[in-house]
Protein backbone atom coordinates (compact mmCIF):
# COMPACT_ATOMS: atom_id res chain seq x y z
CA UNK A 1 0.00 0.00 0.00
CA UNK A 2 2.81 2.38 0.73
CA UNK A 3 4.59 1.46 -2.04
CA UNK A 4 1.42 2.44 -4.77
CA UNK A 5 1.07 5.89 -2.16
CA UNK A 6 4.61 6.68 -3.19
CA UNK A 7 3.88 5.86 -6.93
CA UNK A 8 0.90 8.36 -7.20
CA UNK A 9 3.07 11.03 -4.92
CA UNK A 10 5.70 10.96 -8.01
CA UNK A 11 3.39 10.63 -10.41
CA UNK A 12 1.58 13.96 -9.44
CA UNK A 13 4.67 15.56 -8.77
CA UNK A 14 6.12 15.14 -12.46
CA UNK A 15 2.69 16.13 -13.93
CA UNK A 16 3.07 19.64 -11.93
CA UNK A 17 6.52 19.88 -12.81
CA UNK A 18 5.67 18.84 -16.79
CA UNK A 19 2.75 21.34 -16.46
CA UNK A 20 5.27 24.12 -15.09
CA UNK A 21 7.52 23.54 -18.22
CA UNK A 22 4.95 23.69 -20.62
CA UNK A 23 3.76 27.06 -19.14
CA UNK A 24 7.32 28.33 -19.19
CA UNK A 25 7.42 27.29 -23.31
CA UNK A 26 4.45 29.00 -23.71
CA UNK A 27 5.10 31.89 -22.19
CA UNK A 28 8.67 32.53 -23.81
CA UNK A 29 6.95 31.87 -27.10
CA UNK A 30 4.47 34.63 -26.64
CA UNK A 31 7.33 37.26 -25.27
CA UNK A 32 8.78 36.46 -28.21
CA UNK A 33 5.61 37.04 -30.81
CA UNK A 34 4.90 40.02 -28.74
CA UNK A 35 4.75 43.36 -30.44
CA UNK A 36 7.40 45.49 -30.11
CA UNK A 37 7.38 48.26 -27.58
CA UNK A 38 6.64 52.23 -28.97
CA UNK A 39 10.20 54.22 -28.47
CA UNK A 40 9.73 57.81 -28.54
CA UNK A 41 11.90 59.62 -30.43
CA UNK A 42 14.21 62.64 -29.58
CA UNK A 43 16.61 64.47 -31.78
CA UNK A 44 19.12 62.75 -29.07
CA UNK A 45 17.86 59.51 -30.08
CA UNK A 46 20.52 57.67 -32.32
CA UNK A 47 18.68 55.85 -35.04
CA UNK A 48 20.02 52.27 -36.90
CA UNK A 49 17.54 52.12 -39.41
CA UNK A 50 18.51 48.83 -41.76
CA UNK A 51 15.01 48.49 -43.50
CA UNK A 52 11.56 49.91 -42.82
CA UNK A 53 8.29 47.82 -42.36
CA UNK A 54 5.75 50.26 -42.09
CA UNK A 55 4.83 54.02 -41.44
CA UNK A 56 1.26 55.21 -40.53
CA UNK A 57 -0.82 57.00 -42.89
CA UNK A 58 -0.54 60.57 -41.91
CA UNK A 59 -3.93 62.28 -41.30
CA UNK A 60 -5.56 64.23 -43.10
CA UNK A 61 -5.87 67.11 -40.45
CA UNK A 62 -3.69 70.64 -39.50
CA UNK A 63 -2.01 69.67 -36.87
CA UNK A 64 0.79 67.91 -35.22
CA UNK A 65 0.26 64.14 -35.22
CA UNK A 66 2.02 61.06 -33.17
CA UNK A 67 3.53 58.94 -36.36
CA UNK A 68 4.99 55.34 -36.02
CA UNK A 69 7.51 53.33 -38.12
CA UNK A 70 8.30 49.89 -37.63
CA UNK A 71 11.74 48.99 -38.79
CA UNK A 72 14.26 46.57 -38.42
CA UNK A 73 17.52 47.42 -37.03
CA UNK A 74 21.32 46.37 -38.18
CA UNK A 75 21.42 43.30 -36.26
CA UNK A 76 17.56 42.02 -37.43
CA UNK A 77 15.76 43.65 -34.17
CA UNK A 78 12.14 44.70 -34.99
CA UNK A 79 11.70 48.25 -33.43
CA UNK A 80 8.64 50.70 -33.83
CA UNK A 81 9.15 54.19 -32.91
CA UNK A 82 6.91 57.38 -32.49
CA UNK A 83 7.59 60.67 -33.69
CA UNK A 84 5.52 64.36 -34.53
CA UNK A 85 4.45 65.36 -37.78
CA UNK A 86 2.74 67.97 -39.24
CA UNK A 87 -0.68 66.35 -40.72
CA UNK A 88 -1.58 67.10 -44.18
CA UNK A 89 -4.83 68.60 -43.60
CA UNK A 90 -3.46 72.17 -43.85
CA UNK A 91 -3.81 74.81 -47.04
CA UNK A 92 -2.17 77.80 -48.24
CA UNK A 93 -5.51 79.68 -48.49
Amino acid sequence: MKAALVVMALCGFSTLAMAEESNAKIAAQQSQHRAPAVEQYTYATHLDIAKVISTDQVPNVCRVVPQHMTYEDSEGQRHVMEYQVMGNGCSNG
